[in-house]
């Protein structure tokens, strides 16, 4: 019996490495990849596992489940980043070129 190539299981693997370069894009799109990729993968999974004798291409899914998941724990890092900067900085500071090397340097004295 001829396998057949598991149905999207390039996308999965494409899906996955995308997640893990675009979760410095604000940690948006890398989590919306990430997520979308599980998604993706867990169906992928589903069918293999019902005929494993005719479908090939576990491999891929398998890979671009474990890039998704590592696209969205970076991606949470960064939006935890994001979040903490304005918080400890505030917008204006963020804004203002002068006041954000003013208090850069009030940070780095502190730790002097």
């Amino acid at each position: 019996m001829e396998t057949q190539k598991l149905q999207n299981s390039t996308l999965i693997l494409v899906f996955g490495i995308f997640s893990i370069l675009t979760c410095c894009c604000y940690g948006v799109l890398g989590l919306i990849l990430g997520i979308t990729t599980l998604i993706l993968a867990k169906k992928a999974t589903a069918i293999y596992n019902q005929n494993p004798d005719l479908y090939s291409g576990i491999q891929n899914v398998k890979t671009g489940k474990i890039l998704a998941i590592l696209g969205i724990i970076l991606s949470i890092l960064y939006i935890l980043f994001i979040v903490w900067t304005v918080t400890y900085f505030g917008w204006e500071t963020l804004q203002n070129e002068e006041l954000m090397q003013e208090r850069l340097r009030e940070l780095m004295e502190q730790y002097q």
